[in-house]
């Protein structure tokens, strides 16, 4: 996935000047320069490494963006923690750099953002962009509210997990017990049933098979559930284990559920 914002390139036009003759010497014929010495295109400049962009879901995952930034005070769903300088603006390369760079930028430790809403996305120049010479790759941080929705970003949302008012307002809940068939993961400020609270990690380097990443979670999440319970004798948890699809794109760990108090 890329995005940008977009910049209408001018054309730098380079005309030629001829000295006039001498008398009674022969004209001096002129010549025209050539197309690529005539005109060059100047590259675009990067996007502005803190600026804030109003966008809808299928902006925020596609690969280029040219929308115009809006003020951070204002309404925006889209904010730049990171432009990267290269000399190869890659997908891969953005995809390496953005979700690692996002930890410092959101604070917090590695639970506290694997139980909120808040996600990387990334956007690179367009291919005549890179030809022009851009040589950059963009990261913005995005809130989820659910499924193919955005959240709007309210306040800074640099150091946001290390403050608890901020950490609230982004965390993940669900709309009934996980594993059923009416359960969405949604942003804790929609109307849910169940929150995340915890999250059980895993060290292996390879997927452990569903058996095994199912297994690991039972007694933690039932700990962490009586831990919130108002009864801890009279109490219900969840349980949501990565599947080999998230494990692949860098999911190592299951997540505790319980009903909201």
């Amino acid at each position: 996935m890329t995005r940008l914002v977009a910049l209408l390139l001018a054309l730098l036009v380079l005309t030629g000047c001829s000295g006039g003759s001498e008398p009674g010497s022969a004209p001096t014929p002129s010549s025209s320069p050539s197309a690529s010495e005539s005109t060059a295109v100047p590259p675009p400049p990067p996007p502005g490494e803190r600026a804030c962009y109003l966008l809808r879901y299928d902006a925020a995952v596609a690969d280029h963006n040219h929308a115009d930034p809006v003020s951070c005070r204002r309404e925006h769903t889209a904010a730049t923690y990171y432009v990267g300088d290269v000399r190869i603006p890659t997908e891969q390369r953005a995809a390496q750099q953005c979700p690692a760079r996002l930890d410092g930028y959101l604070g917090g430790d590695a639970e506290a953002r694997a139980l909120t809403m808040l996600r990387p996305v990334w956007f690179t120049p367009t291919p005549e962009e890179v030809e022009a010479g851009a040589r950059w790759f963009r990261c913005d941080v995005v809130a989820l509210a659910a499924d193919g929705r955005l959240a709007p970003l309210t306040g800074p949302v640099e150091g946001a997990l290390d403050r608890p008012e901020t950490r609230d307002q982004y965390a993940m809940c669900g709309t009934a017990e996980p594993g059923s068939r009416d359960f969405r993961r949604v942003i804790c400020a929609r109307t849910h049933t169940w929150r995340a609270i915890s999250v059980v990690p895993f060290s292996a380097r390879t997927y452990p098979g569903e058996a095994a990443v199912r297994e690991a979670g039972q007694d933690p999440c039932q700990a962490a559930g009586a831990a919130v319970a108002d009864d801890s004798l009279d109490y219900r948890w969840g349980y949501e284990w990565p599947t080999r699809d998230q494990w692949d794109a860098g999911q190592r760990y299951g997540r505790c559920w319980a009903p909201n108090a």
